[in-house]
């Protein structure tokens, strides 16, 4: 029987690429713990993020790369993730948050705070740690969304300790005010509330810090811009023609701030409003498209009793889309600091 080298099972290994980032687990440093013992060959295969869309694939190949090698007769390949973070060391968030993600829209309406619930829920079913900042000042949904319904806790240090529920660590304006109790602030104290749900929170840990912003093109849209560098935005839109004009002028908002957009979605498709607009758009402005979200009432249902419908009902066709668009967006954001990743030579 061949002896089983180390040698030989990383280049087997080089056979296998990540389709998203196009190059191979070894050069990206994504095998570890290595251990062969006989013809027993196990390790870790360690993704850029545990929402890999593709990780079952990758484990299958990295198992049947190796298996083809000479005196191998076992493989046992485990999967495991590290977020990488896109922030530069010494932002307004802090070290401990990795990825900051806008999810905005050009107009009121088009069930951008469902979304973002949603893609956060989506994100922390696969393992990821999420965060959730609600920006939407004047009309903050999360807490209901979230079922969510007391103020925060100081912690030790004198900073806030966020709210979590559903897995998901959540900070709205609407826990520190009574319900129906209108926010009238002007710009200057938004962008210091912002600044304080960055810098005076106890988030702790955080791959992905997934922000729902207020609708337009406003106060908060500059300020979030200025105090933080933004891993991207995510566009909320619905198909018909007047919502796509509003998601237009989004887009080149983010544009303007000079913050990547990540891609587009099409919220409440169907019969109702239409299909494809979405679409459309983002291939006019050269942007992922990350998918379409139906029209159900199970939305509306979970939102209302503050578990979103991918935790509820987490089979559903519209929780599969959701969790397929937060798949999308945990690639891209992988994507985009490929450029970023060494080159190791094994």
């Amino acid at each position: 029987m061949s002896e089983v080298t180390e040698a030989a099972v990383l280049e087997a290994l080089r056979r296998v690429q990540d389709p998203d980032l196009h190059r191979d687990v070894v050069s990206l440093g994504f095998v570890k713990d290595l251990k062969i013992c006989g013809g027993q060959v196990g390790f870790t295969l360690e993704l850029t993020t545990p929402a890999c869309p593709v990780k079952e694939q990758l484990q299958e190949q990295a198992r049947a790369a190796v298996a083809a090698v000479p005196g191998v007769e076992n493989v046992n390949v485990r999967l495991g993730a590290a977020v990488r973070s896109s922030l530069p060391s010494g932002n307004a968030a802090g070290a401990s948050i990795k990825n900051v993600i806008a999810v905005t829209s050009g107009k009121g309406g088009v069930g951008k705070s469902t979304c973002a619930v949603n893609l956060a829920a989506a994100l922390a079913a696969t393992g990821a740690r999420v965060g959730l900042l609600d920006a939407d000042v004047y009309g903050p949904n999360v807490p209901v969304m979230m079922g969510i319904h007391e103020n925060p806790r100081a912690a030790g240090n004198g900073r806030i300790l966020p709210l979590e529920a559903h897995g998901i660590k959540t900070i709205s304006v609407g826990y520190m005010v009574e319900d129906g109790q209108p926010v009238m602030w002007r710009g200057p104290m938004l962008h210091r509330a912002l600044e304080q749900f960055f810098q005076d929170v106890e988030w702790g840990e955080i791959d992905y810090l997934l922000v729902d912003m207020p609708p337009g093109t406003g106060d908060a849209q500059i300020s979030l811009a200025q105090l933080v560098p933004l891993t991207g935005a995510v566009v909320v839109t619905m198909p018909q023609e007047v919502s796509l004009t509003d998601v237009r002028r989004a887009i080149g908002m983010c544009r303007q701030v000079k913050c990547e957009v990540l891609g587009v979605i099409e919220n409440m498709s169907g019969e109702i409003f239409g299909t494809g607009g979405g679409e459309k758009t983002a291939e006019a402005f050269s942007v992922p498209f990350l998918g379409s979200i139906p029209l159900e009432p199970e939305v509306r249902r979970g939102g209302d009793a503050g578990v979103p419908v991918v935790v509820a009902a987490p089979d559903s066709p519209v929780a599969r889309a959701f969790a397929e668009i937060a798949g999308k967006l945990a690639a891209a954001i992988a994507t985009r600091k490929a450029y970023e990743l060494p080159i190791l030579e094994v």
